[in-house]
């Protein structure tokens, strides 16, 4: 669990919590009882990573990995999942885009006035 929290950048915690709300299928263990994760586990994991990271919240992630374990019959569920999100994230993208503008105006309105002053100072000095 170490490694694929260190891989995935999740805490073992954070993983063992998804396994026990069922956003993580059971991970097989040995016979040390230590789980063995799948490469396919680690991509599953690291698409929830992204899923979250988007704004998704732990209900929704719940309900989109009960409509991937249940298979292709689901498709159409995810894929209206998918677009709400990717609607969702792209009207915050389009938020963050006005918010940088500004702080963009913003510093090139006190870079003029910074330069501004700076020029008054070295007038005066020549004056």
């Amino acid at each position: 669990i170490q490694e694929v929290a260190q891989a995935t950048g999740l805490s073992a915690h954070t993983l063992r919590y998804y396994e026990r709300i069922g956003l993580i299928h059971p991970i097989d263990r040995g016979q040390n009882t230590h789980r063995r994760y799948t490469p396919d586990d680690v991509g599953w994991i690291d698409f929830l990573t992204k899923l979250r990271a988007t704004g998704m919240s732990i209900k929704d992630m719940q309900k989109y990995a009960e409509f991937q374990r249940r298979g292709e019959e689901t498709l159409p569920e995810r894929v209206e999942m998918l677009k709400a999100l990717r609607d969702k994230v792209e009207a915050h993208m389009d938020e963050l885009s006005e918010h940088l503008k500004l702080i963009y105006y913003k510093i090139d309105l006190y870079q003029k006035i910074a330069a501004e002053k700076e020029l008054e100072k070295v007038a005066q000095t020549i004056c």
